[in-house]
């Protein structure tokens, strides 16, 4: 039987993937998504998002905000890494 989820929860979920980086493995373990699932919401909210920048190409695009966030969040974990050896 299906599982009927929230726009919310699924926005979670993406959110966790695309800008925290969480692995499918960890998402599926922790929420009991199908990987299938995470899978079609990430892609559903990146056509969403460009159909927003057709739209709208001045607007923020969440999508790539997500990833530019999770770019700099690994890039301040390695900052720190090397701070700690100095």
């Amino acid at each position: 039987m299906p599982q009927n989820y929230t726009p919310e929860f699924k926005k979670k979920i993406v959110r966790l993937h695309l800008e925290e980086g969480c692995t499918y493995k960890s998402i599926i373990a922790e929420y009991g998504v199908s990987k299938a699932s995470i899978s079609k919401w990430c892609r559903e909210f990146s056509e969403e998002c460009r159909t927003k920048a057709i739209i709208n190409p001045e607007g923020a695009n969440e999508a790539e905000l997500m990833k530019e966030n999770l770019r700099l969040h690994k890039e301040l974990v390695e900052v720190k890494k090397e701070n700690l050896f100095l």
